[in-house]
């Protein structure tokens, strides 16, 4: 099974290797900045686990953890 930026601990680092979603979900994570080869790092996540702070192109950005589902990463 693919990793994705959901199961990503605080801390760890990836690169994202697939947007996923469909619609105006792909596509508002493409504008977020979310492309294939783009460097991540899970700053934290709320304590009930949900939203999750990302770094990603030099800002931090908040996302859903069913949309952090969505991309998928590999180690860097």
């Amino acid at each position: 099974m693919p990793k994705t930026l959901s199961t990503l601990r605080p801390g760890e680092r990836a690169v994202t290797t697939r947007i996923g979603g469909e619609g105006a979900l792909h596509r508002r994570l493409m504008d977020m900045g979310f492309t294939p080869g783009v460097r991540v790092l899970l700053e934290r996540a709320a304590p009930g686990g949900d939203p999750l702070q990302v770094r990603l192109r030099g800002y931090s950005l908040s996302l859903r953890r069913e949309e952090a589902a969505q991309i998928t990463v590999r180690e860097e």
